[in-house]
């Protein structure tokens, strides 16, 4: 399957820049900076695209995209010229920013569990559950960019845990897979129903089960942990 390749905003002149177009162009091995207008639409693509999957799946249409970030569908395909490359581009760009809140989470305080707590409400307001389309039997879970992105956040969260575990604020019978599966369902509507505004309960619904991770643990669960290792065996 041919992988997705790293598109770039279209390489736009400068505004107010003066053009010769007679004079030869010299090679200065430059890289082009992409206008802030082209840096701009490309977030708001991505961050359309984020809450269209959540809320549709990958499948989303480029027209419910384009109409989210506000912009026409060829501003759209210029950045990204077909499904798997946007699909691939949307899944960098929450990994980047979840593995970002885990960094921060750890920053902040000295209180194992409340970073954990912090973690898991910010990684929902990035809309993790767009991670789902990694489901999908054509995403190329191997890319170079993906895997480094993969093991920065997996890195984040199984510190997050380890940490509280160790502090005894956790319990130990849990694994970052049941954290990410539980915050992945939590934070994404049901399919097939007209309550789409489950925003509202999201938080409410994390912070029930995040006070059931609270140690010393009230419950036996079934089953055994599940880790990133048992998430990845169940996506291949």
């Amino acid at each position: 399957m041919k992988r997705p390749s790293t598109t770039a905003p279209a390489d736009l002149p400068v505004p107010g820049a003066a053009v010769d177009l007679a004079a030869p162009k010299a090679d200065t091995g430059a890289v082009p900076r992409p206008r802030a207008d082209a840096v701009r639409n490309r977030e708001r693509i991505l961050v359309a695209a984020r809450e269209a999957f959540v809320e549709f799946g990958s499948t989303a249409a480029f027209d419910e995209v384009a109409r989210r970030a506000g912009i026409g569908n060829a501003t759209v395909y210029r950045h990204f010229p077909d499904r798997p490359t946007l699909v691939h581009h949307v899944v960098l760009y929450v990994m980047g920013r979840v593995g970002a809140q885990a960094e921060a989470a750890l920053a902040e305080g000295p209180d194992a569990f409340a970073a954990l707590c912090r973690f898991t409400h910010a990684a929902a307001d990035e809309r993790i559950g767009a991670l789902c389309t990694m489901l999908g039997g054509d995403f190329d879970r191997e890319h170079p960019e993906l895997l480094a992105a993969r093991s920065a956040l997996e890195a984040g969260v199984e510190t997050l845990l380890s940490s509280g575990q160790e502090a005894g604020l956790v319990r130990t019978d849990i694994g970052v897979g049941d954290l990410m599966v539980a915050l992945s369902q939590l934070s994404r509507p049901l399919p097939g129903i007209a309550c789409l505004d489950a925003d509202q309960f999201v938080h409410r619904h994390l912070q029930l089960f995040l006070d059931g991770l609270r140690s010393p643990a009230r419950s036996e669960l079934p089953g055994s942990a599940a880790t990133f290792e048992d998430l990845r065996k169940k996506t291949m």
